[in-house]
C-alpha cells in the first residue's frame, strides 16, 4: 500500500487491541510509539467538548483519546501533508467507523502566525483541551537520517518548544487544559512559555524502568489559572529487571488512567 502524498509504502496497524487502526509510514517518516499512548492515558474520559491534537502525525494520540472519551470531538493537526493524508485515510477505514464521526484532520503549522492558523481552522479560544506530543529532542542533534522522521522528533531551534506551547495556549478557552508529553530537560522551556498564559501546572515524571532517571514527563496546565505548580507522584513502566509492569500493559490496551490529582 502506498501513500499518494508521501514517500511510499504504508502499513495498517491495530492499536489498543483493535480499538482503532492507523495507516502509518513503512520505511519512512514517523511511526507512533508509546509516547502517544502515554499521553492519551493521562487525559480525561468525560470531556464534552472540542480537543485538538497538535503535531498529530498519523493520529495515534488523538485516536486513542477519542476511543477513551466518547463525548469528545477531536481535531488532528499535522503540518506534514503526507502524514495528514494518512490520518485522513485512517478516518475512512471500516475499523474506525465508530470513531470517525468525532474526528477530523487539519493540515496546518502549529507555530505559524495566527491568521494562517485560523485559515486552517485553528481559531484562538476554540478548544477545551489541547493535547500534544511535540518535537522535543534538542535542536541540532541527529535523531534520524530520515528527514520527515527527524522533523517530527527534533526542534528546529532552541526556542521552538516555547512557540509551540504559546500557540497551544492561545487555542484554549479560558480554563481549558493543555496536556503534553516531553523530556525532563524541556521543563525550563515549558515553564517559561507557561508564564502569564497557563497555571495549575501538574507534572508527572515517567520512569521507563525502576531505579533509573525519568526519561519523560507528562505535563498538564490550565489557561488563565493562577494555581501553583504541583509535582505529582511518578509512574514507572518496568521493574528494575526490565519486566513490564501492569501499567505499561494497560497503556497499550487503552485501559490506563494516569492520575493528575482529580483535574
Amino acid at each position: 500500500m502506498n501513500c499518494p502524498d508521501g514517500e511510499g509504502a504504508t502499513s495498517l496497524d491495530a492499536f489498543q487491541g483493535g480499538r482503532f487502526h492507523l495507516l502509518q509510514p513503512k520505511g519512512w517518516g514517523y511511526r507512533a510509539g508509546l509516547d502517544a499512548l502515554l499521553l492519551a492515558a493521562s487525559l480525561p474520559d468525560d470531556l464534552d467538548g472540542r480537543a485538538a491534537d497538535l503535531g498529530a502525525g498519523a493520529g495515534a494520540a488523538g485516536f486513542a483519546f477519542a476511543a477513551r472519551c466518547a463525548t469528545a470531538r477531536v481535531l488532528l493537526v499535522e503540518r506534514d501533508p503526507a502524514m495528514a493524508a494518512l490520518a485522513r485515510r485512517s478516518l475512512t477505514l471500516v475499523e474506525n467507523a465508530a470513531l470517525a464521526l468525532r474526528l477530523s484532520v487539519a493540515q496546518a503549522d502549529v507555530v505559524a502566525p495566527r491568521p494562517l492558523r485560523e485559515a486552517a481552522g485553528l481559531s484562538d479560544g476554540a478548544f477545551d483541551l489541547v493535547l500534544t506530543n511535540p518535537p522535543f529532542h534538542p535542536a541540532g542533534g541527529r535523531v534520524s537520517p530520515d528527514a520527515r522522521r527527524g522533523a517530527a522528533l527534533a526542534m528546529p531551534d532552541p526556542d521552538f518548544l516555547g512557540r509551540w506551547i504559546a500557540s497551544a495556549a492561545a487555542l484554549l478557552v479560558h480554563g481549558g487544559r493543555l496536556a503534553l508529553v516531553a523530556r525532563p530537560d524541556n521543563l525550563g522551556a515549558i515553564l517559561a512559555a507557561a508564564e502569564n498564559r497557563l497555571g495549575d501546572l501538574r507534572i508527572v515524571p515517567v520512569h521507563s524502568q525502576a531505579g533509573r532517571a525519568a526519561k519523560r514527563i507528562l505535563v498538564q496546565a490550565r489557561r488563565g489559572s493562577r494555581a501553583r505548580l504541583s509535582l505529582l507522584p511518578p509512574v514507572t513502566l518496568r521493574d528494575a529487571a526490565g519486566r513490564p509492569l501492569p501499567l505499561e500493559a494497560a497503556i497499550g490496551a487503552g485501559t490506563a488512567r494516569i492520575d493528575f490529582g482529580g483535574v
